[in-house]
């Protein structure tokens, strides 16, 4: 999404009112429409009034609970949250994420990434809203994805490097890439993951997961130990970190 193109309606939610200001320098330039709240109460008042296409929601809000307002917001339906935490806030940016939040910045931040996560967020949000039925090669064509000239049909089970070279992935590989490549930008706790690979009949001790990541990595990455797209959050889980493409 350009700025010559932006119309999408951002909430932000904050008991700061200075951060609020600071937010709203930073959106409306970019041609974003914007509306505030400093509480559970105003966010509830806006939603019913006004269409929404991205929150982004303090955790502390004082007296309200942050937590409880992301899961209100939620329940609405599939509004996309960005959450904005205080920093070594981990145990409510797990909670948030698994709650179905779409992304997390921490305090103090950066504008510009605070720009780039919202554009990423509503790209997403754009394409999972997009009709499944619009032609009849859609649901085909969604299954072949391209990043930074690695191409993947999930499909068919081929990879190409940038040179065009075939990688042998195994199908659980496949299937650990897909969830990822599905998910841009996305932090996917452990826990998720193994929802995702597993249903939800697997062990807390099953640490399968990270030696499937580690043999990814080796497979997609010039240097496994400094990885370029299968990044490690620390205390929250992985995040892939490539723009991704349909093909």
């Amino acid at each position: 999404m350009t700025s010559s193109k932006n119309s999408a309606h951002i909430l932000v939610v904050d008991d700061d009112p200075k951060i609020r200001l600071l937010l709203r320098r930073c959106f409306e330039p970019e041609g974003y429409q914007i509306s505030e709240a400093e509480n559970r109460d105003g966010v509830m008042a806006c939603l019913s009034e006004e269409q929404i296409d991205l929150v982004t929601l303090d955790l502390g809000l004082g007296k309200d609970d942050g937590l409880m307002i992301a899961r209100e917001i939620r329940n609405l339906g599939s509004i996309p949250i960005i959450m904005v935490t205080g920093k070594g806030d981990t145990i409510d940016q797990v909670v948030g994420l698994e709650m179905g939040a779409d992304d997390y910045i921490s305090k103090p931040f950066h504008l510009r990434e605070v720009l780039a996560r919202v554009r990423a967020v509503l790209r997403r949000s754009e394409l999972s809203s997009s009709p499944a039925d619009e032609e009849p090669a859609t649901s085909i064509a969604s299954e072949r994805y391209e990043f930074d000239r690695w191409r993947v049909d999930f499909v068919r089970l081929e990879m190409f490097d940038p040179d065009g070279n075939a990688l042998d992935l195994t199908t659980a590989e496949f299937k650990l890439l897909e969830t990822f490549v599905k998910r841009p930008h996305r932090v996917l706790t452990r826990d998720q993951l193994m929802d995702l690979l597993k249903g939800h009949g697997w062990s807390a001790n099953d640490r399968s997961i990270d030696n499937q990541i580690a043999r990814l990595r080796k497979k997609i990455e010039a240097n496994p130990k400094n990885p370029n797209y299968l990044k490690t959050v620390r205390g929250l889980g992985y995040k892939f970190t490539a723009d991704v493409q349909t093909i």
